[in-house]
């Protein structure tokens, strides 16, 4: 069973796509996209309720952009999204050896996990801690 938020409106039965907050230190009135959640100082308004809004004399009305097209990622976005991911996974180009990671020497890889050996010279001791 899905359940759809109703126009908080008396005897509206429509489906919210809105949610009206106010901040009164301000004197504003903020109608922005349907909260994720159900809050309880918030009205969840229908287009049509929210297209009639108005606010009390002295008080502002700050309307937040909503997308309204297709509700999910466009293909240009997914494109730069894996273009982003591919040049993540490259190495650099000024890459040292894979046996030098850090002060050790790399033994073991596993994926993006390492085994990593300390260098003779520096031992298994933290170097900032004296004897």
């Amino acid at each position: 069973m899905s359940h759809v938020r109703r126009c908080s409106r008396t005897a509206c039965r429509q489906p919210a796509v809105f949610t009206l907050t106010y901040v009164y230190a301000d004197s504003t009135a903020v109608l922005g996209p349907l909260a994720a959640y159900v809050e309880p100082h918030c009205y969840d308004l229908c287009a049509v309720h929210a297209d009639r809004l108005t606010a009390p004399r002295g008080w502002e009305v700050v309307r937040l952009p909503v997308e309204t097209a297709g509700g999910g990622p466009g293909s240009d976005d997914l494109e730069a999204l894996a273009d982003a991911v591919r040049e993540a996974a490259r190495p650099p180009s000024g890459a040292r050896p894979s046996g030098a990671v850090g002060e050790g020497t790399e033994t073991l890889r596993r994926g993006h996990l390492r085994v990593v050996r300390s260098d003779p010279g520096t031992g298994d001791r933290d170097p900032r801690r004296r004897n």
